[in-house]
């Protein structure tokens, strides 16, 4: 028995709602009203931000696997452009993210595609999950943090006032473009590293799950979709491990650390098939 079939689950209504009414408002970018140069060039600036800072590099490598440090001022920064992806709360996700690495694609796994393809995609979101309030034991070190705890439970008010600046700023257009169609298109190609890359694609490492590699999902999600080698690997900062891997995360983290901003940086060692990781100074 698994835990998309354990019980009757009950339908999330407010989640269900919240990501209908995101659908709808990103169908509007079908109206010639609502296209602009300058509008697309917004999505796709902020599809970086919130994507690949937010969620790739902040979210992911630095807060739920802690592969490599910076200073808290930037942590922070790197949290809240997360934060703007409204895919949850932080503490949320990231709790929900360390439970799936405890026991991925088994019974404690949120979000496995044994449970079913949709379940794995958005199906666990729609629903009064079972693990709900049963992963907080894994987020200790950021649980009583006061900016955690304030994004992690103002997200959609941040967002909210997110879109009343763009509408300032652009009008409409800003507002279906870097609002509702990046939300969208951010949680779905998200949301594919838990489907598509745990059902389809090659592998270089023997992880003990389904876990794999996927180009397109790699190319989507700014090098998140080198998922088998993630797995190998869970707490390096590096996921492209072929040359031709190509992993924007990565290149990130080498800037910051060029910067002198990041340390301890987590690689895997050189010997293919060893989860062991050294510290990059």
């Amino acid at each position: 028995m698994t835990i998309a079939t354990a019980a009757p689950l009950r339908p999330r209504w407010p989640g269900i709602f919240f990501n209908a009414a995101l659908h709808v408002g990103a169908a509007f970018v079908l109206l010639p009203q609502n296209f602009s140069w300058s509008a697309v060039a917004l999505f796709v600036g902020l599809w970086w931000v919130t994507g690949c800072l937010g969620i790739t590099v902040a979210y992911h490598r630095l807060i739920a696997h802690r592969s490599f440090t910076v200073p808290k001022w930037l942590e922070y920064v790197l949290m809240f452009c997360g934060t703007l992806t409204a895919q949850g709360g932080v503490l949320v996700w990231v709790s929900y993210h360390r439970a799936h690495h405890r026991g991925v694609d088994s019974d404690g796994d949120p979000h496995t595609p044994v449970d079913g393809f949709w379940w794995s995609h958005m199906g666990w979101l729609m629903v009064h999950h079972p693990l709900k309030g049963k992963c907080e034991r894994f987020i200790k070190d950021i649980i009583d943090d006061p900016v955690y705890r304030f994004c992690d439970r103002y997200f959609i008010e941040i967002q909210a006032a997110f879109g009343v600046l763009l509408y300032m700023l652009g009008g409409w257009p800003f507002v279906v473009w870097g609002v509702f169609f990046r939300l969208v298109f951010v949680t779905h190609v998200t949301c594919m590293v838990n489907s598509v890359t745990h059902t389809f694609g090659y592998r270089n490492y023997d992880s003990k799950d389904r876990s794999t590699n996927q180009w397109l999902v790699a190319a989507l999600t700014h090098g998140e979709g080198w998922h088998n080698n993630h797995h190998g690997h869970q707490y390096s900062a590096k996921f492209g491990h072929k040359w031709w891997e190509i992993d924007a995360g990565w290149m990130v983290i080498q800037c910051l650390a060029a910067l002198g901003l990041a340390k301890n940086v987590k690689v895997p060692r050189t010997e293919p098939q060893k989860a062991e990781l050294q510290e990059q100074s």
